[in-house]
């Protein structure tokens, strides 16, 4: 037995003929499944320039041939961008200047290698350019609607959008590049932060003039800075207070409409390049229309305090005052936003003649349903707590 077992296993050492004949018509070189063979080729910009081959169907494992840097990608819109982006295949470059946590929920979002944290210093040019060196396409989302001790309006809003134009010009491989403004930028606004977002869009257009400027308005969803708010407040104090007397018109929009605004530019032939669009939902609410909603969703009964507007600027002075003053931080301002309330002093709706989102082929949700489904957390006796359209309708009612 010993004897055929050796036997049998010499056989299978020795090469079958066939494949030796194949060999001689077909010979395999060495180097054929080498570094250099195609299959095993990287398919990694070495500097940005030109768009990657694109492969697969456009699910998150294929290859879209956008490399983006997504500068803000920590915040609000931003998690909502990089999750559309990576699932269209595309590799995200995620810059960061806070701890390590700050962005490990957006890894999650695309399949392996796909997000890359990158941190950087926003006042060292050096740390940008790292992050655009592989970069072909750059999202600016950077933004903040009050003031600290370290960053001002003007270097948040202004120069920091300036600067990452003048290096993506600079880059010279960057195709696209895309700039988030806030609805009703002016020069002429009485809101520093809209005077800011206007200089930027001014500067980047300067040097950028194939750059596009999207203006959300007041961005609406789970981590909103808006209904979030409002809600939180009333759990606390019972009533919610009316800036004014809450007649200003606003035009909230849905978070992921703006996402998908974005990524429709990113999609099309170039026409978007060096236009300016407005992005607002589909129904132009009044402050307290919109507080009226909230409290529906929230099962609450409505109770507000109006505030007139000079009275709302004094409670919120004093923080502004003593900001640069005192040795510690202080508390980040909630409704009483002194740059807000001068903003509240005009409506923010969008233009007649702007671009908008028909113009890139999107449909953006109306505000009820499901894009204000997440208050039901404020809801003090739990989701199903308090009175439903049944309870409200009477029994005489039913045929």
């Amino acid at each position: 037995m010993q004897a055929v077992s050796r036997r049998l296993g010499h056989q299978n050492l020795i090469p079958c003929r066939s494949i030796s004949s194949l060999k001689s018509l077909y010979p395999l070189h060495d180097d054929h499944y080498g570094a250099h063979h195609p299959r095993f080729a990287s398919n990694i910009a070495t500097k940005g320039i030109g768009h990657l081959v694109r492969k697969g169907t456009g699910g998150r494992s294929s290859v879209s041939g956008i490399i983006s840097a997504v500068f803000g990608a920590t915040g609000f819109l931003g998690r909502y961008l990089v999750q559309r982006l990576a699932k269209m295949g595309s590799q995200v470059l995620v810059p960061f200047r806070g701890s390590e946590d700050s962005h490990r929920h957006l890894k999650l979002m695309g399949d392996l290698g796909q997000i890359v944290p990158m941190k950087y210093n926003p006042m060292d040019e050096n740390s940008i350019k790292a992050v655009m060196a592989k970069a072909n396409v750059v999202i600016n989302l950077i933004g903040r609607e009050y003031e600290t001790r370290n960053y001002s309006f003007e270097e948040v809003n202004h120069f920091m959008a300036e600067k990452l134009a003048v290096i993506a010009k600079e880059h010279g491989g960057i195709m696209r590049f895309v700039q988030v403004s806030c609805l009703g930028a002016s020069p002429s606004s009485p809101s520093r932060m809209l005077k800011a977002k206007a200089a930027a869009e001014e500067a980047i257009l300067r040097d950028l003039p194939e750059a596009t400027i999207m203006r959300p308005a007041g961005m609406i969803g789970t981590e909103d800075r808006i209904l979030n708010t409002w809600a939180h407040f009333v759990k606390n104090y019972g009533f919610l207070p009316l800036i004014g007397d809450g007649s200003t018109k606003i035009q909230p929009v849905y978070v992921v409409d703006v996402a998908s605004a974005i990524i429709a530019a990113l999609k099309d032939d170039g026409t978007s390049m060096g236009k300016v669009y407005e992005l607002g939902g589909p129904d132009v609410f009044s402050v307290h229309q919109l507080a009226e909603i909230m409290f529906d969703k929230i099962r609450e009964w409505p109770h507000y305090v109006k505030v007139p507007f000079p009275i709302a600027k004094g409670i919120a002075m004093p923080r502004e005052i003593f900001l640069n003053k005192v040795p510690f931080p202080l508390p980040t301002p909630a409704i009483f936003n002194l740059d807000q309330i001068n903003a509240l002093t005009q409506d923010t709706v969008v233009s007649p003649d702007a671009l908008t989102f028909n113009d890139l082929g999107i449909v953006p949700h109306k505000l009820k349903g499901y894009p204000i489904e997440f208050l039901i957390q404020y809801r003090k006796g739990g989701p199903n707590y308090g009175s439903t359209v049944s309870e409200k309708v009477s029994p005489d009612a039913y045929p």
